[in-house]
Order: C-alpha cells, then sequence, then structure tokens
C-alpha cells in the first residue's frame, strides 16, 4: 500500500481556502474534541504548547483520518525532530522561524526521503508506514509530505521572495505576533504596521504561486483574508476559545 493521500496538501494545491484552529494544551481529549467540529485543519502546537514526541503522537491518534487534518509545528527546524515527527505519522509540518532561503533548502531536504532529501529511513519501525505494512511507503511518501514554513520576523520578510523560490515549500504562514514584536509593536498585532505588512507578505506568497496562511481572531479580518483566496486560515486557539467561552458563561451570572 501506498503512504495515504495528504488531503489538506491536494487542497493546498486546489487553491482552497481551508478554515484552521490552534491547538495549544497538549490534551489528546482537547484535539478529539476540535477534530469533530468542522475544522479542516488543527495545529498540534509543538513550539509553544507543552508538547512532546509521545504526546504529539497520542493527539494525532485522537485527532484520527478523516477529520480535521493534523498539522504539526515543530519546536524548530531540528532535522532529528522532524524525522521523528514524521516517523509517527504527522504528513503535514509548519517549522516556525524561517528566515532565509538557505534555511528553507534545508527544511526541504529534512522532509523528503533520499535522493531528493536526507529524511532517515526507518519506515519498516514506525507508525507513519503502519509499522511496515505498506509496502509502498517508502517510494511515495515524499509527495504525501506538506511543508509549511513561518515566517515572522523582519528578516524572515526581507528574504520572503527568495524563501518563496525553493522548490519543495508548500505554504508560507506569515506569524503576525512574532512579527508585531520585532517591529516595535510587541503584543499588538493589529498596528496598522503589522497589518500591512502581513497583508503583503499574504500577497507575495500568492503571487508566487505558493499557498499562504496566517492565524488572526479577529473574525473581520479573518473573513478578508478568506475572502483574499488565503489558502490556510486559522482562525482562533483552543485555549482562547475555552477562556472567553469560560468568561463569558461567568459574566451572565
Amino acid at each position: 500500500m501506498p503512504a495515504p493521500e495528504n488531503i489538506f496538501k491536494r487542497r493546498l494545491l486546489a487553491k482552497e481556502t481551508q478554515i484552521g484552529l490552534w491547538v495549544g494544551l497538549g490534551d489528546p481529549s482537547v484535539a478529539e474534541l476540535a477534530a469533530g467540529t468542522g475544522f479542516d485543519w488543527l495545529v498540534l502546537d509543538g513550539e509553544h504548547g507543552p508538547n512532546g514526541l509521545r504526546d504529539i503522537l497520542a493527539q494525532l491518534r485522537a485527532v484520527g483520518a478523516g477529520r480535521a487534518h493534523p498539522v504539526v509545528r515543530t519546536r524548530d527546524d531540528s532535522r532529528t525532530e522532524i524525522k521523528q515527527m514524521l516517523d509517527i505519522g504527522a504528513q503535514t509540518l509548519l517549522i516556525p522561524m524561517i528566515e532565509s532561503a538557505d534555511q528553507a533548502r534545508e527544511a526541504v531536504r529534512s522532509v523528503l526521503y533520499p535522493p531528493e532529501g536526507v529524511r532517515g529511513v526507518g519506515a519498516a519501525l514506525v507508525r507513519a508506514s503502519g509499522y511496515g505494512g505498506e509496502a509502498d511507503y517508502l517510494h511515495t511518501a515524499n509527495d504525501q509530505i506538506c511543508l509549511l514554513l513561518q515566517v515572522e520576523s523582519r528578516a524572515g520578510m526581507a528574504a520572503l521572495d527568495d524563501i518563496l523560490a525553493v522548490k519543495g515549500v508548500d505554504g508560507v504562514f506569515i506569524g503576525p505576533a512574532d512579527l508585531a514584536a520585532d517591529m516595535g509593536h510587541r503584543g499588538n498585532p493589529g498596528h496598522d504596521d503589522v497589518r500591512k505588512a502581513v497583508s503583503d507578505g499574504l500577497a507575495r506568497i500568492r503571487a508566487a504561486g505558493v499557498a499562504a496562511g496566517v492565524l488572526t481572531g479577529d473574525r473581520a479580518q479573518a473573513k478578508s483574508f478568506a475572502e483574499a483566496g488565503v489558502e490556510f486560515l486559522a482562525v482562533g486557539s483552543d485555549v482562547g476559545t475555552l477562556r472567553s467561552g469560560l468568561v463569558a458563561l461567568r459574566d451572565a451570572f
């Protein structure tokens, strides 16, 4: 059997807008609940969420197949961690803090088996191949891996056009919070200068024929991004939704 088809990647290539949710609590039950609420994709956050390898594994199992597509955000661009996340069954990775074309090229090499890349070959042992049950996994896995790079600094924005030219990058995500801080507007991603930088970045990504992504809790802005054709759009988080819901319930009484 071949590697499972990455529906999220297929829809990115078709230029569909997919709506996502950030999952940062690190709990399999929360991931399972979120996966059943109709979102197209979920970020299992290994950068800021309290998630190690086994935590992500438990959440991948909880999300299951055929529901919201799990996107795993790694801590950084560590080749070892990327390899392990792929081996436990992640097919789509979001790599934070990309600031150069060289860094982007190394990320591409990390997610692909040789000769296209340098991903270590241990398929007979891992969940990604059905523990060796998918005989064609090694020959089909590269086509089903989806690599998303996160650009979230002035350096990254300055190098954006070079990053977009790197073959094998499926999508580029603009991180407004870190970008705002780097631009001198820490805690204020809604600042006009930040909004302009984000909108300009998304337009450049789409113009290059690469899928564009962003996270915003501002519903009006989210709708405008969707109308502009942003392909992977996150509109909130488990933490924010739970907190706002609890506060609203308490305030009602």
